[in-house]
């Protein structure tokens, strides 16, 4: 008895009763039983739809399970290909389901009524069928190729079809049989790009990645010109005249051959109209419109896709691994675009190993000179972890960021050092591996560190890292002379027990200290030698053979014996750290092929850029006669009575739920829900889409002011309010009154959308993300409405944004204890007792620049040579004062003296170029420099905690010249006034790779407390703490941009001696003043 008639049985009837037909809940359904199809053979051939429909579902199910329904196939035919099959089957869903049966017979046979079957379909008056006949193209294309060129007709007239329940199927079906024929496209590519919106989440998924690849043939790239365009501003601003001049001609020429880069307005149309799906629920869709940015968007509107994605992150895990791999391939190119979101990539305990890595990458590829110090703090606390993978990972994350960033190379090593005494055999073996690559970079600096590692051999027990070892020795083997044939006697002894990439290393070391010192391991090598000569491994005995007839001459070896020292001793190149995503963007993004890295099947290549725009007229499509209007006025009620996504045959089918229901009546009622429904989720997506929509935003706002037309004052203007407010700037007042008017009709029913909006956010997103969409709704509600606003307020939103974007970076870990009023030591620089009265001023404004004169502790840098500057010569500073209007810029003050015998007049800066997070407050323009006269001005420049230039032009009336201010690390600081209890405290938070310590012998007038705390204090903008000991110096202060702190401690040994100690969160900081302050006080 079979499996499926027991089940028959124990449900109470035998198994020749053919029950199950009649009742849908019967198991049965799937027995071989030859009655069973007898049955479906009467439902089918019943007058009832209900049942046929009953019998099509059974069938369907029947075929997935592999079941043979061949036998039913006559009677599906029969109800599929009847001359007319509309009138002889009403309802819709039935034969939808006849043509999925259909298609779903893999009998090569049935391939022209199957043709024949689709043809029908593609002409039927239901979208529901259309769309199943899109979807049974690639079955029947699977099932005969050969139908190839009649399948592409049938596509061709789908893709014409006006519905977007069809849109997304006929674009698989293209995707499937012909998706070289970009022809078929020409004509549907702008009604594609409005549909899409409209077109369920799977179909958006489908068009937007088969419109990249379109746009990649028929547009230009957007950034063709922008690679061109730096070169030539970095020669302009950099280079000097004789090397302008010589480069000139080659400019000019490269410059002629490419014309102004002009974006097509469809290439525009197909960014502006998948933007709006970057808020959309599915993750799918927000990966598609993320990849199409990525692949097609100019660099500078890319950054549009950052937060989207971020988004996605809070979603399933499934989810954020495929995200992570596209950030990951992202922030190798477009690194900028997730500076801000840094914090999202940070690590939770409860994140998968595979999610973890991924993360870990994306913050090595973040990592700069700006926020290097917050990531490897991060860092410091994954190696604590319990999972060994990530562990592993993160240490060589470490080691990717001391190779890409000079600065805190070595910072890096001492902290990877410092793991060598970890307990786990992990971690230490993984650094080890990581140190070895570090050091090839600079081997002779680092001798102690190659004597530490030897001395591990007999404790690391995993074979990587043993390899490593004996590998570093040996090629370093003239910086240890001592240490190596040690090593080689003990590898010896345990020679047999080894590993084999341990053994090959072994027999490595032995060559090269045979080569170099011969004496004391001529026997040792021998010894090596014969045990590889009978080891198991063919690899090892090989190796042997080879290095013995090299190293060893004797009669019979050849003539490289001769070059044995150069070819085990030559210099190795440093290994190269990349990332493992380095060359993934050749793949499209979002795709299978770029998730694996290796092509998979069905992989469509994206194609390169064309050198010359393809013609644009291909895209329009030809007006019918009979559809042109007479007037403009008639266009307008046409367009009011007639929506744009209606029905031009005639019936509107049902949507994709239609397919789950058992029975329905004639279609009416689905496809007045299907209009319903689409209205509703064009009316909420509406809001989203924000100024993308203006087609939409037209209609509502040509109603609104026909209905105010009264109130309003002769008003000529028929533009929309969007169109007004941009032109508002060359109105007049009565305009300006007017357009308010438009803007509080239109804000009742903008917070209307507001507030259904985020009820929708708090469903899917936590509270603080929706708190930011709503801003930035709000932001752009107000760019529509600026110009009536008062021109001060915007001014101070923005630079609360600023601030706030910066602080993104900082991580609170502490605050600095409150500044009670100090008892200033005697030799405390005067400069701060300026600052400290500037700071009691009662009023807002900055101090009179003419009351701030340089000290002469504070040293004069040459901004614009008087040679240079055609009679002009400017000075600069950086007073030390706090700058009044932002506390987190750097005062500088700056001289201008005028040289010549006129009047040099408008004064000012044009064109700041800085670095990432970098901020300028110019200084008011100088309207008249009399001759021979000098003034003096001061402004504020935020440089994040960096020590990169801020680059910029200095105008007067006639010149334009380029110049930058580069601060020394020490004016990137301000005192902080600590006790002697807080120093130790807050030092004792800065330890490990946040503390740098160096000796050094003070210099021949340093010979008291005073004389260093003058050199200190003028070196760095730093406060004396008080100090118990006669022999130590401390020093604090907190960097000006992030208020993060920054410790000193001088400690005197006996003679001329002394330790210097750094502690600063931000390493690179530490580095660089650890450096400056040695030059001061060994001078």
């Amino acid at each position: 008895m079979s499996a499926s008639s027991a089940f028959s049985d124990e449900k109470g009837g035998s198994s020749s009763e053919p029950e199950y037909g009649h009742d849908p809940a019967s198991g049965g359904i799937f027995s071989s039983d030859y009655k069973r199809h007898d049955d479906l053979k009467e439902m089918l051939d019943s007058n009832k739809d209900s049942l046929k429909l009953e019998a099509m579902k059974r069938i369907v199910a029947m075929i997935a399970r592999g079941k043979n329904a061949s036998d039913l196939f006559p009677a599906v035919v029969k109800n599929v290909a009847c001359k007319n099959i509309e009138d002889e089957i009403p309802n819709q869903l039935i034969r939808a389901s006849a043509l999925r049966v259909l298609s779903s017979i893999r009998v090569t046979i049935i391939v022209p009524i199957m043709m024949l079957a689709i043809k029908e379909a593609a002409s039927d008056m239901s979208p529901y069928v259309r769309k199943t006949a899109a979807h049974a193209i690639p079955k029947l294309h699977s099932l005969d190729p050969e139908q190839k060129d009649q399948l592409i007709e049938v596509i061709e007239k789908l893709l014409a079809d006006k519905t977007t329940l069809v849109a997304g199927s006929v674009v698989m079906a293209f995707e499937e049989v012909c998706p070289d024929r970009i022809d078929l496209i020409h004509k549907n590519y702008r009604k594609l790009c409005n549909l899409l919106i409209d077109v369920e989440e799977w179909g958006q998924v489908v068009i937007i990645n088969m419109l990249t690849r379109y746009a990649r043939t028929q547009f230009l790239n957007p950034n063709i010109n922008e690679s061109l365009l730096e070169e030539g501003s970095e020669k302009a601003f950099y280079a000097s005249d004789d090397e302008e001049d010589e480069d000139k001609k080659a400019e000019v020429a490269a410059l002629a051959k490419r014309k102004p880069y002009v974006m097509d307005p469809d290439h525009r149309l197909l960014l502006r109209n998948t933007k709006p799906l970057l808020q959309s629920r599915n993750a799918a869709v927000v990966m598609a419109v993320a990849q199409l940015y990525f692949h097609l968007a100019p660099k500078a509107e890319v950054g549009v896709i950052a937060k989207a994605l971020v988004r996605l992150m809070r979603s399933h895990s499934e989810v954020q691994y495929v995200v992570l791999q596209n950030v990951a391939t992202m922030t190798i190119k477009r690194r900028g675009m997730f500076e801000p979101y840094l914090k999202s990539f940070y690590i939770r305990s409860t994140d998968p190993t595979q999610i973890k890595i991924l993360k870990l990458e994306v913050l090595t590829n973040l990592a700069n000179e700006t926020n290097i110090s917050t990531i490897l703090r991060e860092f410091q606390t994954y190696i604590k972890s319990m999972d060994k993978d990530f562990v592993a990972a993160s240490i060589q994350a470490i080691g990717r960021c001391a190779t890409n960033i000079g600065e805190v190379r070595d910072t890096c090593l001492n902290g990877l050092v410092q793991l060598l005494s970890n307990r786990d055999e992990l971690v230490v073996a993984e650094s080890v591996v990581v140190i070895k690559k570090l050091l090839q970079m600079q081997p002779e600096q680092h001798s102690d560190i190659i004597k530490h590692m030897a001395k591990l051999i007999d404790n690391i027990q995993v074979p990587m890292a043993r390899a490593s070892i004996l590998w570093l020795i040996g090629e370093y083997c003239e910086h240890v002379p001592k240490i190596a044939p040690d090593v080689l006697r003990k590898m010896a002894k345990t020679f047999t027990n080894e590993e084999d990439i341990v053994k090959l290393q072994i027999i490595n070391l032995a060559a090269k200290l045979y080569l170099t010192n011969s004496k004391q391991t001529k026997l040792l090598t021998q010894y090596v030698l014969n045990l590889a000569k009978y080891d198991q491994n063919y690899d090892i005995r090989d190796r042997a053979r080879f290095i013995r007839q090299l190293i060893v001459p004797t009669d019979k070896s050849g003539a490289l014996s001769k070059y044995a020292k150069k070819l085990f001793l030559a210099l190795k190149p440093a290994p190269v750290l990349e990332s493992p995503f380095k060359d993934r963007d050749h793949f499209q993004l979002g795709s299978l092929s770029h998730l694996l890295n290796a092509k998979a099947s069905g992989y469509q290549e994206l194609p390169d850029w064309p050198e010359s725009a393809p013609d644009p007229s291909v895209r329009n499509v030809e007006i019918p006669e009979w559809s042109k209007c007479t007037s403009r006025k008639d266009r307008k009620e046409k367009k009011v009575e007639k929506p744009f996504y209606s029905d031009s045959e005639g019936e509107s089918g049902p949507t994709e739920s239609a397919d789950s229901e058992s029975d329905s009546g004639s279609g009416s009622e689905s496809a007045s829900g299907s209009e319903e429904s689409r209205s509703a989720r064009s009316a909420s997506e509406s809001e989203d889409s924000g100024e993308e929509s203006e087609s939409e935003e037209e209609e509502e706002d040509e109603e609104d002011q026909k209905k105010k037309k009264k109130r309003l004052e002769k008003t000529k203007t028929k533009k929309p309010v969007e169109e007004s407010a941009e032109s508002e700037q060359s109105s007049g007042a009565e305009d300006r009154k007017r357009s308010r008017k438009m803007v509080k009709n239109q804000k009742s029913v903008s917070e209307s959308d507001s507030e259904s909006e985020s009820s929708e956010s708090e469903e899917e997103e936590s509270e603080e993300e929706s708190e930011e969409e709503s801003e930035s709704d709000t932001d752009i509600r107000k760019k529509k409405t600026a110009v009536s606003k008062p021109p001060p307020k915007p001014s101070k939103k923005e630079s609360k944004k600023e601030t706030k974007e910066m602080s993104l970076l900082d991580l609170d870990d502490f605050e600095p204890s409150p500044a009670s009023a100090p008892v200033t030591p005697v030799n405390f620089l005067s400069s701060s007792l300026v600052s400290d009265l500037e700071g009691l001023s009662l009023t807002d404004t900055i101090l009179a620049p003419t009351t701030i004169a340089p000290s002469g502790s504070i040293k004069m840098y040459e901004l614009l040579h008087r040679i240079t500057g055609e009679g002009l010569a400017v000075e600069y500073c950086f007073s030390r004062q706090p700058f009044s209007p932002d506390p987190n810029m750097v005062a500088v003050q700056i001289q201008f003296t005028n040289n010549t015998n006129s009047e040099t007049k408008n004064l000012h800066i044009e064109e700041p170029r800085l670095q990432s997070g970098m901020r300028i407050r110019e200084f008011s323009e100088i309207e008249v420099l009399a001759a021979n006269e000098s003034v003096t001005v001061v402004m504020g420049i935020d440089f994040c905690d960096s020590t990169q230039a801020a680059n910029f032009q200095l105008c007067t009336h006639t010149r334009k010249f380029f110049v930058s201010i580069q601060p020394p690390v020490g004016e990137l600081m301000t005192p902080a006034f600590l006790t002697e209890n807080d120093f130790k405290k807050e030092q004792g938070k800065l330890m490990g790779m946040n503390e740098i310590s160096e000796k050094l012998t003070l210099g021949d007038k340093c010979v008291n407390e005073h004389v260093i705390v003058e050199r200190v204090t003028a070196t760095a903008n730093l406060s004396r703490v008080p100090c118990g000991s006669d022999k130590e110096c401390r020093f604090a202060g907190k960097t000006v941009s992030s208020g993060s702190l920054v410790l000193v401690t001088v400690a005197m040994k006996d003679g001329a001696g002394a330790q210097l100690t750094v502690n600063c969160e931000k390493m690179v900081i530490g580095t660089m003043l650890v450096k400056d302050i040695l030059q001061a006080l060994s001078q």
